[in-house]
């Protein structure tokens, strides 16, 4: 295949073998881990926990990725449309309240065939960097019910230094838009989500400028109690931070407290952490699991 899944457009030939894009995936899924999540929000989790499917590979090069040994040393075993299809069935078995796609992006292709083979009844959640083409999100909502994109950066500048790319807020922003269209206001049941759109946003130090400017875009954008948001604090200096002095530290409690305050102020409804969550504990081991 000849590859334009993301925003990249970067064209790259990706066969079963190999991939050259910037994903550096092949054509196949690669997957790292599967199995029942109960560390995402409570309308993902649930009691039971989200079914998730973790995908290797990223279009993404986040400077402080906690994924980091899956996203950027491509960590995982590729396997055929037929065996994600069985994974799927997995874990709906296993009780998930949904599938949780973490990081698809650079597989929406074989993905729709797969979700179609496996005929599961449970949602399907499109985890994803927020790194999506409309034209992708179009083609996908037939089979997503659950949107659960990041939206990292506003400024071009922060996305650029951090890895993202200066395309990132444009991107990020048309991408969730179309999410909106494909799946309009939040439909919570029993506690779940089982239909909409959570946009996620995680903390940086140093960021509480960007954390507002992207709280307010979000409380501009869309009626209120349309989409639900997300305020991380979970953020640990891992990965390449090191090599940025600015974000080699955890949060301050100051910083966390003022962006939940403004959250709060805006009356955005969702979810916050506190400063607990800045724990490694809530990274799951990426051993092949269910895969």
């Amino acid at each position: 295949m000849i590859c334009r899944l993301c925003p990249h457009l970067c064209g790259a030939e990706r066969d079963e073998a190999r991939g050259l894009g910037r994903c550096r995936q092949p054509s196949l899924p690669v997957v790292a881990r599967a199995g029942l999540h109960q560390w995402e929000e409570p309308v993902i989790s649930g009691t039971r926990g989200a079914g998730t499917v973790f995908f290797s590979g990223c279009p993404l090069a986040c400077v402080f990725c906690q994924n980091e040994p899956i996203s950027q040393r491509d960590f995982g075993k590729a396997v055929p449309a037929s065996r994600l299809a069985e994974i799927f069935r997995e874990l709906e078995a296993q009780g998930a309240h949904n599938i949780d796609l973490v990081n698809p992006t650079h597989f929406a292709h074989v993905l729709p065939a797969a979700i179609r083979e496996s005929g599961v009844s449970i949602p399907f959640v499109w985890n994803s960097g927020g790194y999506d083409r409309p034209e992708v999100v179009r083609a996908m909502a037939p089979y997503v019910q659950v949107w659960l994109p990041d939206l990292k950066y506003l400024s071009p500048q922060r996305a650029a230094r951090y890895g993202a790319g200066a395309d990132y807020p444009a991107a990020a922003q048309a991408a969730i838009l179309a999410m909106y269209r494909a799946a309009g206001p939040c439909v919570v049941e029993d506690g779940l989500l089982k239909r909409g759109v959570l946009i996620r946003h995680l903390l940086l130090p140093g960021g509480l400028a960007e954390a507002k400017a992207v709280m307010d875009w979000v409380a501009e954008t869309f009626p209120r109690g349309d989409v639900l948001f997300s305020l991380m604090g979970q953020y640990l200096p891992l990965g390449r931070a090191a090599d940025y002095p600015e974000i080699h530290r955890v949060l301050r409690p100051s910083e966390l407290r003022s962006a939940v305050a403004y959250l709060e102020a805006l009356g955005l409804p969702g979810f916050t952490q506190d400063a607990a969550a800045a724990s490694d504990r809530y990274i799951p081991p990426f051993d092949l699991t269910g895969v």
